[in-house]
């Protein structure tokens, strides 16, 4: 299997766990509150703004870690089981995680792909790490923070639905944080106005930024890293050196979870500044602190972007980025 689980394997496993613990499956913990799973931080962080007290959440995918090759343990099995929901992107980035939690939670508990619900198939995007003939479409949508609060908002309908007492709490937590989202929006709106059409370009490392793209008027020029997840071949590196050189990219973007000699050495050759300080999906800080937050993350990274382009990022500082409570009884695995 090259290292990869079946979904028959993750099945066995997670039914093995569970006889040998005796689980009984979902229901509402010991504290009264619902019991969440959620995967990327991303997604965690959101759920958690929604969800705050009422919640216990439990964040599946540890931070720093590739998401879309993350293998969760086998004792994930368990805290899967007793979830009563489990938050997912879906689109296929988390299908190891899937298969395990297809496998063990308990019948009627939602398993929520909020990619599928937020954009149809004809709004899907494939590009250079994700290609059309893969199958497989760019599934990192948070980086468009519209996209963002439409997650939260089906956080929200989720919740109630599952605890229709606390919906009015659960309503309140998403007005707090769809306004938060409006701020940053139209200050990534203003910071991207500061850069004529033809700077705002951009090449990366991990192809991310697609949906942020689309949504802000940029062009996503490429990305280093193949579909497979290897290193690029010499002909793809002689390529994006020729592309950034016709089209005078001052600056190129590695991510500071995955260090890529390979970009350093692109932007080595061609006079382009490298900036290695993007995160996918790594929230900035530790957990507890303020700036840990899904909406600090894209705060980080475009202020990242517009500013080592040339253009003036000042509005993205005063945005609000904090989240709703403190994070820190967040369990992040």
């Amino acid at each position: 299997m090259s290292g990869r689980w079946s979904r028959s394997a993750l099945s066995l496993v997670a039914l093995g766990l569970l006889l040998a613990s005796g689980c009984a499956g979902a229901g509402v913990g010991s504290s009264g509150r619902l019991r969440v799973v959620a995967t990327v931080s991303p997604i965690t962080n959101i759920v958690h703004n929604i969800g705050g007290d009422k919640i216990d959440l439990t964040g599946l995918v540890p931070e720093g870690t590739n998401s879309h090759t993350f293998e969760p343990a086998p004792s994930d099995a368990k805290v899967l089981a007793e979830a009563d929901v489990v938050f997912l992107n879906g689109l296929h980035l988390e299908e190891p995680t899937r298969a395990l939690a297809e496998g063990a939670i308990s019948e009627g508990t939602p398993l929520v792909e909020l990619g599928e619900m937020t954009i149809s198939p004809d709004s899907y995007i494939y590009d250079f790490s994700f290609p059309m003939e893969a199958g497989d479409p760019n599934p990192h949508l948070w980086t468009n923070p519209l996209y963002g609060k439409a997650y939260a908002r089906e956080v929200r309908d989720e919740l109630s639905r599952l605890e229709p007492a606390d919906k009015s709490y659960f309503a309140a937590n998403y007005r707090d944080f769809a306004t938060r989202v409006d701020s940053l929006d139209a200050a990534v709106r203003r910071a991207s106005a500061s850069l004529s059409s033809g700077e705002r370009k951009l090449l990366t490392y991990h192809d991310s930024f697609p949906y942020f793209a689309r949504e802000y008027s940029w062009d996503v020029i490429g990305a280093v890293q193949p579909a497979d997840f290897s290193e690029p071949t010499p002909r793809e590196v002689a390529d994006l050196i020729g592309q950034i050189e016709d089209e005078k990219v001052p600056a190129v973007f590695g991510s500071e979870e995955f260090p890529s000699p390979v970009l350093e050495q692109i932007a080595a050759e061609t006079g382009a500044r490298y900036v290695d300080a993007l995160r996918d999906d790594d929230l900035p800080g530790e957990p507890g602190d303020a700036e840990h937050s899904y909406l600090s993350l894209l705060v980080s990274d475009f202020s990242t972007i517009v500013d080592s382009l040339g253009g003036d990022a000042s509005d993205l500082a005063g945005v609000d980025a904090s989240n709703l409570t403190g994070d820190g009884a967040v369990d992040y695995r």
